[in-house]
């Protein structure tokens, strides 16, 4: 299939990392990132044990023309077709950042500007590096976010299950925190885990006796925090207990994994479906393995996106511009209607299912959480 070669610039800034990217795909179909460059603010949030919104926000402003430079040099000779941008769900202060810098860059360059939503980009960025058909099952587990979601086409999700309080990523973070294990605190309970006995303590298992696929892992960390609190003495507690909530997570993504894996044979007609796990989560060695084991078993194909492609950047904002920009056919160079596009605080993948079953039902003035 000959397709209409394009190339495409993104912008992430939903949380604390900027992010500038340029992707290409050719008439063949093959995508390729050029460039893709990213400013950390893990120094300027580490005395502080998380992200602050107003810190990140600033440093957005203070980097993001720089990384545009350099993604736009490093992409070497090239012609824009379209700019892509994270529009939400985010730290507001941060989305309007990138959002607005994109809407300078497009209308300064008469280019269309793509709108994207941030879990899109995590949903479509194994699409970066494989050959990944739809429809397929989604496992998204991040810092913010911990859903399963059944990815019929770019632009048309349903969602299987939900965490109904806090994410698997927040999660790890937190008890990180308690521990005094530092920031970022996923990767460095993950390190901490491996000296450690996961049959140590016992943790309780969420939403035993439901049948659904939603997750919780606030009762977790709560129990994690009173362990710390009342049983951590040694360097060795800390492992034992790193090893058993890393294993806790674990257990509670494969059981519901399996369970969707599960429905989603029964209503899709597919010979070896892919499941794909994709967010900063993924990058995490056990829960990976787990997952893959656990999609052998079911009859899946196991993909994950490179480790550089899990946590926030700009390569898979600006793959999702482009398979909209593709599907749509194309976009008006002189109208520019997504100029008046909005940064969005929250933005669910599946909206209609949302509304109609809200996991919260007080949704407030931003709307329903993703």
């Amino acid at each position: 299939m000959t397709i209409k070669p394009l190339t495409v610039l993104g912008i992430e800034s939903s949380c604390d990392e900027t992010a500038v990217a340029v992707v290409r795909r050719d008439a063949a179909g093959k995508v390729e990132v050029l460039s893709s460059v990213i400013h950390s603010q893990v120094v300027a949030h580490a005395e502080y044990g998380g992200v602050v919104p107003e810190i990140a926000a600033r440093s957005h402003v203070e980097t993001i023309d720089d990384l545009a430079a350099r993604a736009l040099a490093e992409a070497g000779d090239i012609t824009l077709d379209a700019i892509a941008a994270t529009a939400g769900p985010g730290l507001i202060g941060g989305v309007m950042v990138g959002l607005s810098f994109a809407k300078g860059f497009a209308l300064a360059r008469n280019l269309p500007l793509i709108p994207v939503n941030h879990l899109e980009g995590h949903a479509l960025s194994a699409r970066l590096t494989e050959d990944v058909r739809f429809p397929f099952l989604l496992l998204l587990v991040s810092g913010g976010h911990c859903q399963l979601l059944s990815v019929k086409d770019v632009g048309d999700y349903e969602r299987l299950g939900t965490t109904i309080d806090d994410a698997a990523g927040e999660a790890f973070d937190k008890i990180a925190k308690v521990l005094g294990l530092g920031y970022p605190g996923g990767p460095a309970l993950e390190a901490c885990a491996r000296m450690g006995d996961a049959t140590r303590f016992t943790l309780p298992r969420a939403l035993l006796g439901r049948k659904d696929c939603d997750f919780s892992f606030s009762g977790l960390k709560t129990a994690a925090a009173k362990v710390a609190h009342e049983e951590v003495r040694t360097e060795q507690d800390r492992a034992d207990l790193c090893a058993s909530v890393q294993a806790a997570i674990t257990r509670q993504l494969v059981e519901r994994s399996d369970r969707a894996m599960k429905g989603f044979k029964e209503q899709n007609n597919v010979t070896g479906p892919d499941f794909v796990v994709a967010g900063g989560v993924a990058a995490n060695t056990a829960i990976r393995n787990a997952l893959k084991e656990t999609s052998a078993k079911n009859g899946f194909t196991f993909v994950a996106p490179p480790l550089k492609y899990c946590t926030d950047n700009a390569a898979m904002i600006a793959l999702a511009g482009l398979e909209h920009y593709q599907k749509q056919g194309t976009m008006p160079r002189d109208g520019h209607a997504d100029m008046a596009a909005l940064a969005r605080p929250r933005w669910p993948l599946d909206e209609a299912r949302s509304k109609s079953a809200p996991i919260h039902k007080s949704q407030g003035r931003k709307g329903a959480k993703a």
